[in-house]
């Protein structure tokens, strides 16, 4: 079974973090690589320039929450090798999915852990 966390980058380093994969596709502003404390960043997985603005330039509700869901669910199964990485990362130790956006709740690193998750089996 994977053990996959998702935390915000700007949140202090931790031993318990395991292998931790920035997930973002821009780097964290005011965040040193040194500070981060990455194994690997794996900008691919990240939801494209196009659909980040997109959501970025909504007004946050459930119709926005679960389009840009079901678009970000597209591009990850359009995205294997970016999805293979992060599966074969999985399966070999703990990973942290970090990401730099403010919403805990609805950010991609959150819908990632369970696309993940979901096709642990397949």
């Amino acid at each position: 079974m994977f053990k996959i966390s998702v935390k915000r980058i700007y949140e202090v380093p931790s031993p318990d973090d395991g292998f931790r994969i920035l997930v973002d596709r821009i780097w964290p502003r005011g965040m040193s690589k040194q500070e981060a404390a990455l194994d690997l960043w794996l900008k691919d997985i990240a939801p494209t320039t196009e659909l980040r603005q997109w959501f970025h330039h909504q007004t946050m509700n459930e119709d926005v929450w679960k389009t840009f869901q079901q678009r970000y669910h597209d591009e990850l199964q359009g995205n294997g090798g970016a999805v293979q990485v992060l599966q074969r990362h999985c399966a070999e130790h703990p990973v942290t999915l970090l990401y730099s956006a403010r919403d805990t709740a609805h950010n991609h690193a959150q819908l990632l852990k369970s696309y993940i998750v979901e096709r642990q089996g397949a």
